[in-house]
């Protein structure tokens, strides 16, 4: 295809397929995650040593090769970060970002980082407008730099800002001159999510001719997946992308969806995929960015059904409706109860809680759990228990329950005091957190003891209604053992909301008393 830096036309040469067009093997796809950088210039995202730390263990332990940390030239807070990062010993290489100065290059080695990315203007957009330059001085500075840091020792990358938008003969002479100065690698960013696949495929193509290519790809047209795939079949060998997608404006392309799709479209392994869901929930906590319900790989919904015909069928073949395992990504598959539940998925939802009923049981359990989720609520286990046993026409009685809670915070530390009955007991406990939830956590802990241990899953806060009388409603999921419940609670304070969720899901934990006492204990 052509391009004047604004338009594309067809090319028939673009082909799809992954390794028709390469000689390289698939043994050498790799991955740079740029989450601690291009990430975190999303609106609203800060991330703390700690917490860039911590990311940065994991992207290693999953196997990403290379680990931007940030931009040495930002602050001297940003330096202290990054030299957190490479002091942590990693096996990734941990690089710098880096304008086309000199400056943020000794800025960079003053880091202790392993390599380093020069970004230098490519399309006339950026060599004229942003930059005031001459395409003939930006191709001069660029090799004095590039020989500038191998001179230090320093792994360098060039990247082509805004190349998918460059005249490629240029972006051609800005490659040739970055390679010989000595560059490792040159990316073709682009930048501005601007390009179709066609259009990467043949920009990438031109610049392999010269040496290893690396591709950068945002998200604004939907396409950064796609392009970042083209980009490897025209001879690319490693893609920038950053975990969930996070970035500036649409986001950069999403590490998980290519690291996914390499792996089930194409045997292509470049990183654990494993650890694909454990990896987007931490950054999901750390940048307060919630993962949308139907993102692919990590979102709640991804493995999740409803439908009577899909549960049906997934009960019988586990991959009838699933392209792939959700343990390949650390996942598990949930069978979730709605107005589309059938007989299938009730009776299945109810062997996990050990309930056991007759057809026409059954079938009065199905006809209440559509009725109410025909009302847009969430059926979680607790409603289902509820409805079973009201169908059986049981009764049961709580083991646990919250009698009062009491919690502050402010400018001291959060503090939070709770009463309950347990049994026949009366017991009281204290607590101090990081906030009122979790010190009234806290105390609910201490309150029941070791006997009644459990462990939070998961802690979601569903919807806040408007106005000054706001309720909330959280959703919890809560293990003992080997089993787990979902159960959902509403109330003006998230506090009492949040206790009563978690008490409420014990509850449904803890067996019976008088089951309990009629068990005789293993010798």
């Amino acid at each position: 295809m052509k391009s004047d830096g604004n338009e594309t036309t067809p090319d028939s040469e673009f082909s799809m397929d992954f390794f028709s067009n390469t000689t390289r093997s698939d043994g050498d796809v790799q991955f740079l995650d740029t989450t601690l950088r291009d990430g975190e210039q999303a609106p609203g995202i800060s991330l703390s040593p700690d917490q860039k730390a911590d990311i940065a263990r994991r992207l290693d332990r999953a196997g990403v090769a290379a680990i931007e940390a940030g931009s040495a030239c930002t602050s001297a807070a940003e330096r202290e970060t990054i030299r957190r990062v490479t002091s942590l010993g990693l096996d990734a290489r941990i690089t710098s970002f880096c304008r086309g100065v000199q400056r943020d290059v000794d800025l960079a080695l003053d880091c202790d980082v392993d390599g380093v990315h020069i970004v230098v203007p490519a399309s006339d957009r950026h060599v004229e407008g942003k930059v005031g330059s001459t395409r003939e001085e930006v191709v001069e500075t660029t090799a004095e730099l590039v020989a500038y840091a191998k001179e230090h020792d320093l792994w360098v990358e060039v990247i082509g800002e805004d190349g998918s938008r460059a005249d490629y003969d240029y972006l051609e002479a800005q490659a040739e001159a970055a390679f010989e100065a000595g560059a490792d690698r040159f990316c073709y960013a682009d930048t501005v999510g601007h390009a179709s696949p066609e259009e990467v495929y043949r920009g990438v193509a031109r610049l392999a001719d010269h040496g290893p290519v690396s591709v950068h790809t945002h998200d604004d047209l939907g396409l950064a997946v796609t392009n970042a795939l083209a980009g490897l079949a025209a001879g690319a060998d490693l893609v920038h992308g950053t975990v969930n997608g996070i970035g500036e404006r649409a986001g950069n392309v999403a590490l998980e969806e290519v690291a996914i799709a390499l792996w089930h479209c194409y045997g292509v392994e470049p990183m654990a995929t494993e650890s694909l869901y454990d990896l987007a929930a931490a950054v999901s906590e750390a940048t307060g960015i919630p993962l949308p319900p139907n993102k692919a790989v990590s979102g709640e919904n991804a493995f999740a059904h409803e439908s009577g015909i899909h549960t049906d069928g997934t009960l019988k073949d586990e991959r009838m409706y699933e392209p792939y395992p959700p343990e390949a990504v650390g996942r598990e598959r949930r069978l979730v109860l709605g107005k589309h539940a059938g007989r299938a998925g009730v009776r299945a939802a109810l062997a996990e809680h050990d309930v056991e009923l007759d057809d026409d049981a059954l079938a009065a359990v199905v006809e209440r759990v559509k009725t109410l989720g025909e009302k847009g609520r969430r059926v979680t286990d607790a409603d289902l228990l509820t409805i079973a046993e009201d169908v059986r026409g049981r009764s049961r009685e709580r083991r646990v329950e919250l009698l009062d809670l009491t919690a502050a915070s402010g400018s001291g530390t959060p503090s939070a005091s709770i009463r309950l009955r347990v049994d026949d007991d009366e017991r009281t406990a204290a607590g101090t957190g990081s906030g009122p939830v979790d010190a009234a956590l806290g105390a609910t802990r201490r309150a029941l003891g070791s006997e009644f241990s459990f462990h939070l899953e998961s802690y979601h806060v569903d919807a806040i209604t408007g106005g000054t009388d706001a309720v909330v409603t959280v959703d919890v999921e809560v293990s003992r053992g080997d089993h787990s419940v979902s159960v959902s609670a509403s109330d003006a304070d998230i506090t009492v909301a949040s206790v009563t969720a978690v008490l409420d899901a014990l509850d449904r934990l803890l067996p019976e008393a008088d089951a309990e006492d009629a068990v005789p204990a293993d010798d």
